[in-house]
């Protein structure tokens, strides 16, 4: 119970860092609701003529991209932090200190997507539902498992950008590879558009990969391209990626602190 109160009060203080900059602070909600009305404009022209888009009419596809979008948001996580501990051999003091670095670290991301959701996500959702009229849920049942697959995508998203941390062990310059991570993320999560409109052979190369885990799955629940018991095997597909991509990420973290204590940091 003392261990969780730790890092509970990290993720706090990290709050409090947020929200001490006021002028930053808000002019993260302004950026997300002008991103809303870009998205709004954008999609508009693209169905102009048009009801429908491979089977999905303008409101569902809207629905499906803001979604997507607010979701993408939080996938991201301390990756890069972690890569700059291990850069400038500060990682080397925080392992001596009396917690998990890695627990550390995500508590403080924690804090960092809290006032993410009351800066960004929030406001962005209110000026879509009431201005923009994105669709709802299907029904109670399906909005309590998209909130459920949010949560296993985001954290199946923090758990993989761990990857670039780690590779800062072996690596002296991460900068390409987060590049690349970036561009992955976005295109085979499904955060640009749904997966169900991607060429048949690269649908079925994305169901071999955890990424659409952490977005498409989620926001397909959402807008009910995914029900069922399709939304249920999915919800389950994320549970054993999160799973597996945990168990990794610590079995390359032992490796990655073992090079620490032999080689000085």
């Amino acid at each position: 119970m003392r261990k969780a109160r730790k890092y509970w009060e990290l993720m706090k203080s990290q709050i409090k860092v947020d929200t001490a900059y006021n002028v930053w602070y808000w002019a993260g909600t302004a950026s997300s609701i002008f991103r809303l009305l870009i998205i709004y404009a954008f999609w508009h022209a693209v169905y102009e003529n048009k009801t429908t888009i491979d089977g999905m009419p303008l409101s569902t596809m809207i629905t499906y991209v803001i979604i997507a979008m607010t979701i993408n948001n939080y996938v991201a996580g301390v990756g890069t932090q972690l890569a700059s501990n291990v850069r400038d051999g500060s990682v080397a003091i925080e392992l001596m200190r009396p917690y998990n670095l890695l627990d550390k670290l995500v508590a403080l991301d924690l804090g960092n997507k809290v006032t993410g959701t009351l800066r960004e996500a929030l406001p962005m959702l209110l000026v879509a539902y009431l201005f923009i009229g994105i669709n709802g849920p299907a029904s109670w049942s399906s909005f309590l498992l998209f909130l459920f697959s949010a949560i296993l995508g985001i954290l199946i998203g923090t758990q993989l950008d761990l990857v670039i941390g780690i590779a800062a062990f072996w690596l002296l310059y991460v900068w390409g590879l987060r590049v690349l991570r970036n561009a992955i993320f976005l295109f085979f999560s499904g955060a640009l558009l749904p997966i169900s409109m991607f060429p048949e052979w690269l649908q079925t190369v994305s169901r071999f990969l955890p990424f659409q885990s952490m977005v498409y799955v989620p926001t397909s629940i959402y807008t009910g391209q995914l029900a069922g018991s399709d939304a249920l095997y999915a919800v389950l597909g994320q549970v054993l990626w999160l799973a597996a991509i945990y168990i990794a990420i610590r079995l390359a973290w032992s490796v990655a602190i073992r090079r620490v204590t032999i080689f000085g940091g």
